[in-house]
C-alpha cells in the first residue's frame, strides 16, 4: 500500500512544532516503510532548506494553471531513513522565504496554493513517475483542502480509488476565514450542511475533518476532549458528526536517537540498567553548566518548552515563585517564548541566584542534559493535544509532573504513593499554582523520604515503549479498513 503524508512541517527540514517530528525522518513514515508501505511524504521547499545538506535533487519541472495566474512547480527529492520526500517549490509562495510561517494574512494564501500544486503534483507524479498514493494523509490546517479536492474528483478512476485521512495536531489553529482566498481562486463551495450550520465552510482544517474519510488526532484522551467545547474549539460538533471515523493514536518519539545509553549530549551515557550508577554524572553536570551548587541531595527540578499560556506558566509561575521561596531545591528552566513569561523566569533567577537558572533561548544539546540531569520535569499544560516533552524525559530517567490532560493523561501513570508498584510520575488535574504547589512538595517528599519508590519509577518510565511502532501498528489498522468499506 501506497501512503502520501502531505503537510507543512517535516523534520529535519522544517519543523516549528510536533507536527514536523510526527512525519519526519526517523517516524511514522519511517516505522510505517517497516511494514513493507510505501510510504512517502510532501512538503513546501522553505528557502530556509539547504539542498547540499540533505541531498536534494531536482525531479521534474510543470505548470499549473489556476484560475487567475499559471504557476511553475518545481518538484525535487531526497531519500532519509528509508523514507522518500518530495519538496515542492512554487514562486513567490514557497522558496525564497526566511521562515516557515508568516502571519495570516500572508501564509493563508500560501497553504490555499499549497494544497493545489500538492494536488497537482500527485497527479504530475502519477503521470511522470508511475507512483500514485492509495491513502493521502492531511496534517492540520495547512492540508485541509486535499480531502476535499479528492473527494470533488471521485468520478475519475485515478482519485476514485484513493482514500483520506486527516490528522489534527492542534484544534487551536484552523486556517479561520479563508473564504476570500478560496472565491478568487474560484475552489467550489463545500456543499456540507454541518459547516455552514456551524460557520465553518471557510475554516481550513474543519473542511479536511468533514471531507476526509477517517479523522485522527494524536492521543486517546484528546479524541474525546475535541468532541466537547472548549478543547473543540468550536467544532465539537463537526467531530461528534464522524464518529465512528475518529480515533485517537498517541504519537511516538525516535527512540533510535533519544536513546539515553547512546545519547553524545549527555556526559555520562546509562539505561535502565545502570541508571542508579551513572545518571547521577549528568545530574552534577547539569548544575555545574547552570551554575548551580552540586548538590546530589537536592530535587533539580527541569522545564523545556514554549514558554505560552498553552503550557500552562500563567499558573506555573505564581507557583514557582511560591514554592522557590520555601523549598530546597533547584529548578532549571530552557525555552523561548511569550517575553511576559519569559522575563518572570529571569526575575526569578535574580531573586534565587543559587536556585534557578533561566536559559531563555533553544539548545538542542542543553535540551538533552535537562532531560538526562533533571529529577523531576514539570509540564503543566492547559491542553496537551500529545505532548512530546513528558515522553522524553521518561525515557531520560526524569519523572514528569504533569497535569491530567490529553495525552499527558494517556503516558504518565500516577505515583501510588507506597512503594511505587504502579507509577511513572506525578498528576495533578486543577489548573492552579496551589496544584502545583501541592504537587511538588509530594515529589519532594518522595524524593528526599522513599528513593527506593523513586528509581522503581524512574526505572518503569525509562522501559516505557514510546517507538513509533506502536502508533504505526494502529494506523495501518485504519489505513486497512479504508478499504474494506
Amino acid at each position: 500500500m501506497n501512503i502520501l503524508f502531505v503537510t507543512a512541517e517535516a523534520a529535519p527540514f522544517a519543523k516549528v512544532g510536533g507536527l514536523g517530528d510526527v512525519v519526519g525522518a526517523g517516524s511514522l513514515p519511517t516505522a510505517l516503510v517497516g511494514h513493507g508501505f510505501d510510504a512517502r511524504v510532501m512538503m513546501p521547499f522553505y528557502g530556509t532548506i539547504s539542498p547540499s545538506k540533505f541531498q536534494i535533487e531536482h525531479l521534474f519541472t510543470f505548470q499549473f494553471p489556476r484560475k487567475n495566474d499559471l504557476l511553475s512547480v518545481e518538484i525535487y527529492t531526497t531519500t532519509i531513513q528509508s523514507t522518500v520526500f518530495y519538496l515542492l517549490k512554487c514562486l513567490p509562495y514557497f522558496g525564497a522565504e526566511k521562515q516557515v510561517y508568516s502571519g495570516w494574512h500572508i501564509d493563508m494564501g500560501r497553504f490555499v496554493a499549497f494544497n493545489q500544486i500538492a494536488m497537482a503534483a500527485i497527479w504530475e507524479l502519477h503521470v511522470r513517475q508511475n507512483w500514485g498514493a492509495n491513502v493521502v494523509h492531511a496534517n492540520d490546517w495547512h492540508t485541509g483542502l486535499i480531502p476535499f479536492f479528492i473527494k470533488q474528483s471521485q468520478q475519475d478512476p485515478f482519485w476514485g480509488g484513493m482514500r483520506t485521512v486527516c490528522t489534527i495536531h492542534n484544534m487551536a489553529y484552523q486556517g479561520d476565514n479563508a473564504g476570500k482566498w478560496l472565491y478568487e481562486e474560484g475552489i467550489p463551495a463545500r456543499q456540507h450542511r454541518l459547516l455552514h450550520q456551524i460557520g465553518a465552510a471557510d475554516k481550513l482544517l474543519a473542511i479536511g475533518i468533514a471531507y476526509a474519510d477517517y479523522v485522527t488526532t494524536v492521543s486517546p484522551r484528546h479524541a474525546v476532549e475535541i468532541q466537547f467545547e472548549p478543547l473543540g474549539c468550536g467544532l465539537s460538533q463537526l467531530i461528534r458528526s464522524r464518529n465512528p471515523f475518529v480515533s485517537g493514536i498517541l504519537n511516538g518519539i525516535a527512540t533510535n536517537q533519544l536513546n539515553p545509553a547512546t545519547d553524545p549530549y549527555l556526559l555520562t551515557n546509562f539505561d535502565s540498567t545502570d541508571f542508579r550508577q551513572k545518571r547521577l554524572n549528568n545530574k552534577r553536570h547539569l548544575q555545574q553548566l547552570a551554575g548551580l551548587p552540586l548538590r546530589d541531595e537536592v530535587m533539580l527540578i527541569g522545564i523545556v518548552s514554549r514558554i505560552v499560556w498553552q503550557k500552562g506558566f500563567d499558573f506555573l509561575i505564581p507557583a514557582l515563585w511560591e514554592f522557590m521561596g520555601m523549598a530546597d531545591a533547584q529548578l532549571v528552566i530552557l525555552g523561548t517564548g511569550e517575553l511576559s513569561y519569559s522575563d518572570q523566569f529571569r526575575y526569578m533567577q535574580q531573586a534565587f541566584p543559587s536556585k534557578v537558572r533561566a536559559e531563555i533561548r533553544y539548545d538542542e544539546g542543553f535540551a538533552q542534559k535537562v532531560y538526562g540531569g533533571g529529577d523531576i520535569f514539570v509540564m503543566p499544560s492547559h491542553y496537551e493535544p500529545c505532548g512530546i516533552g513528558q515522553m522524553v524525559a521518561m525515557r531520560y530517567g526524569s519523572l514528569p509532573l504533569v497535569r491530567e490532560t490529553g495525552g499527558l493523561a494517556d503516558t504518565v501513570s500516577n505515583y501510588d504513593n507506597g512503594d511505587a508498584d504502579h507509577g511513572t510520575g506525578f498528576v495533578f488535574l486543577a489548573d492552579n499554582p496551589a496544584a502545583i504547589v501541592n504537587t511538588l512538595r509530594w515529589a519532594m517528599y518522595t524524593y528526599e523520604n522513599n528513593p527506593t519508590a523513586w528509581q522503581r519509577m524512574q526505572q518503569r518510565a525509562m522501559e516505557t515503549n514510546f517507538s513509533w511502532e506502536n502508533s504505526a501498528q494502529q494506523y495501518i489498522t485504519i489505513f486497512q479498513s479504508l478499504f474494506d468499506r
